[in-house]
């Protein structure tokens, strides 16, 4: 990854991790309820700019891409989604960093960068 690579990292990772939250709590309230076209739109456009950063090898499915908007899909469908993404997300990260004196570093260019990360989330206590 170069560092413009990682700037789009971090971008979407923030934006799908705060429509995770919101789409999983509507979920949790009424699962089957459909998802209004407004914010499908930007699920879509996330989805679309999460598929670039995690290219074909972590994209989660080779057939899916975006949601299709003439058929809204529920909350708990795009929760779904979501965190299918995220975990993808997660996993590139998780491939291109690296720790040393127990700081994380993201890799560029095949090289520790000074760009520091938070460790993966594996290795996170529960």
């Amino acid at each position: 990854m170069n560092q413009d690579e990682i700037d789009a990292f971090e971008k979407i990772n923030g934006q799908l991790e705060s429509v995770y939250v919101e789409v999983s709590s509507l979920s949790k309230k009424n699962p089957n309820d459909a998802v209004s076209k407004f914010k499908l739109g930007f699920v879509n456009a996330l989805l679309i700019a999460a598929n670039d950063v995690l290219g074909d090898d972590y994209r989660p499915a080779e057939d899916f891409s975006v949601f299709d908007v003439d058929s809204l899909p529920t909350t708990s469908d795009v929760a779904f989604v979501c965190g299918q993404y995220l975990s993808c997300l997660e996993k590139l990260r998780s491939d291109n960093i690296e720790s040393e004196f127990g700081e994380w570093y993201w890799v560029i260019n095949k090289r520790r960068s000074e760009s520091f990360t938070k460790p993966p989330e594996k290795l996170k206590k529960r």
